[in-house]
């Protein structure tokens, strides 16, 4: 029976189905808008390094043919066939995505999946509407990824910017379309006697009609029952993508006459050469001193005179260029990531979570959000009385807030680096200071370190465990070490640790600590100890 996925839930291949040779099909629709769906073999980095793993209607396979396009059949709008042991190395994930060819929105679709097929049966299926879009016009909609094992991702991001943006996130951009070539003119008509009528076509059967392609033998599912309303193109007009390539560059011009200035283009200076053509989907920028004419079918913005470039304050001549390509440019690098996860990091110090995939909400360190976007609720996360009371006597009490609603939050902490941890079934010890968020799905409590020569008698930690993601922030870089017999770290600096791991409690006196009047010497080791497997994180820093 097909495993039913929501939006954001992630499972092993190998938990799907034994199988590698796998039937993808794809099922979207909506009354007079058409689709193109495609297929992004993508490397480790997430992006398009290589566009022979472009797959879409004007390349429909992979050059060892572990990706191939199959078309529409079997009820889906568009199937693929994904032989999962026959995709080189260099190809870490594959990306399937469906943008509208035209106008419309992705808010106008009706009820659609993305499914995997098996030996002909299905084995899991993500369903999605209109109702979980609004602008979108291309929509990332399931992954396949390789993380030590194939895996499978519902996805269900979109772009309001269609396949241009969608390209761009990959790390390509739609090419320019070559321009046809100018017909020449024909030649003047001599004389000539007007033709004869062409007789009437004689009476003929029809041509027979052509048999239906069987159906793949890999083990695609079996076509149904054919619908009597007729199918929508897949195509209305050709779309030319490529990756991302550096320009060509220009040969110089030809210098002026002796004692002529030359005159430079919009953004060039004297002496170099013509700008390069604007990739496809672009305008191409006014001469120098003129306006850029605006976005077809698109405003000027509200109080700025129309001929006024966008990004130039009021009162500026017309003739100083702007300088909205440079400040683009600077911030570029910058600029929010999105990856199609629910955790991403932006940065070494800043994580962005996406509250619309995975269903849960999500619990944070309260002040920790700098940022968010879209409809989210915050909520204070009370711990009870008898959590405030166990928080108290071990130091590892947490104020937390809820974080719920369809949006992105953005979480930030005094700069500390942040680590997100993917737990799946499995369990980890974090010390509560070190936590600065985590998935509400996730189980978790003080957890109870006995040792002699401690204080108190013993060290307490938080133990997290489920199916989730745990965010871990350290000072600085810190350091994941196996764990073995001789294995000893200061309990000041470790952050995180296995839960399966066995930590003994020692201490050892430090001589040059001894010099300080009134201090003990004394302070508190932690071995560690446990099967092949188990690691400790430690960070370059004492608490």
């Amino acid at each position: 029976m097909a495993r039913e996925f929501q939006r954001g839930h992630k499972a092993k291949i190998s938990d799907l189905t034994p199988g590698t040779d796998l039937y993808v099909g794809v099922q979207i629709a909506a009354p007079g808008l058409t689709f193109d769906i495609s297929c992004f073999g993508l490397d480790a980095h997430e992006q398009l390094s290589d566009d022979r793993y472009f797959i879409f209607f004007n390349q429909p396979k992979s050059p060892e043919e572990s990706i191939q396009l199959l078309g529409a059949q079997s009820g889906d709008t568009e199937s693929f066939r994904v032989t999962l042991d026959r995709i080189p190395a260099a190809i870490q994930k594959l990306s399937f995505t469906a943008t509208l060819d035209g106008s419309g929105q992705m808010s106008q679709i009706g009820p659609g999946y993305i499914r995997i097929v098996a030996g002909g049966e299905e084995v899991v299926r993500y369903a999605f509407t209109g109702s979980e879009f609004t602008t979108e016009r291309a929509v990332m909609l399931g992954d396949f990824y390789l993380k030590d094992v194939w895996r499978f991702a519902a996805v269900g991001q979109g772009f309001d910017g269609g396949l241009d943006a969608l390209l761009k996130n990959f790390g390509g951009e739609v090419a320019e379309e070559e321009a046809p070539p100018a017909a020449a003119p024909a030649a003047a008509p001599g004389f000539a006697p007007p033709a004869q009528a062409a007789a009437p076509p004689a009476f003929g059967a029809p041509p027979a009609a052509q048999a239906p392609q069987p159906a793949p033998s890999f083990g695609a599912p079996p076509a149904p029952t054919p619908s009597p309303a007729p199918q929508q193109p897949m195509h209305a007009a050709p779309t030319i993508a490529a990756p991302l390539a550096p320009q060509t560059p220009q040969a110089p011009q030809a210098p002026s006459p002796y004692g002529q200035p030359q005159q430079p283009q919009f953004g060039q200076v004297p002496g170099q050469g013509a700008p390069p053509a604007p990739p496809f989907g672009q305008q191409a920028p006014a001469p120098y001193g003129q306006p850029a004419p605006a976005p077809y079918g698109q405003q000027p913005p509200m109080g700025m005179p129309p001929g006024v470039p966008q990004g130039m304050p009021q009162g500026v001549p017309q003739g100083v260029p702007a300088t909205g390509a440079g400040l683009q440019a600077a911030l570029q690098p910058y600029k929010e990531t999105a990856t199609g996860q629910r955790w991403t990091p932006q940065n070494q110090q800043l994580m962005r979570v996406d509250l619309t995939m995975g269903g849960s909400g999500v619990l944070a360190r309260q002040g920790s959000m700098v940022m968010y976007q879209g409809k989210v609720d915050f909520g204070y996360k009370s711990a009870g009385f008898v959590g405030r009371a166990v928080g108290n006597a071990t130091g590892q009490e947490m104020q937390l807030m809820r974080c719920t609603g369809r949006g992105q939050v953005f979480l930030a902490e005094e700069g500390s680096h942040l680590h997100p941890i993917e737990l799946q079934g499995d369990a980890i010890c974090v010390s509560a200071e070190s936590v600065l968020a985590f998935d509400d799905s996730l189980q978790y409590e003080v957890r109870r370190v006995e040792g002699h020569g401690i204080p108190g008698g013993a060290l307490f930690t938080m133990q997290f465990q489920g199916t989730g993601t745990v965010i871990v922030k350290t000072h600085g870089t810190p350091v994941v070490l196996p764990v073995t017999p001789t294995t000893f770290a200061d309990c000041n600096a470790v952050v995180a640790w296995s839960a399966a791991s066995q930590v003994i409690v020692s201490t050892q006196v430090r001589l040059r600590r001894n010099a300080y009047p009134g201090h003990s010497g004394e302070t508190v080791n932690l071995q560690f100890r446990g099967a092949p497997g188990n690691f400790i994180v430690v960070q370059p820093y004492e608490v």
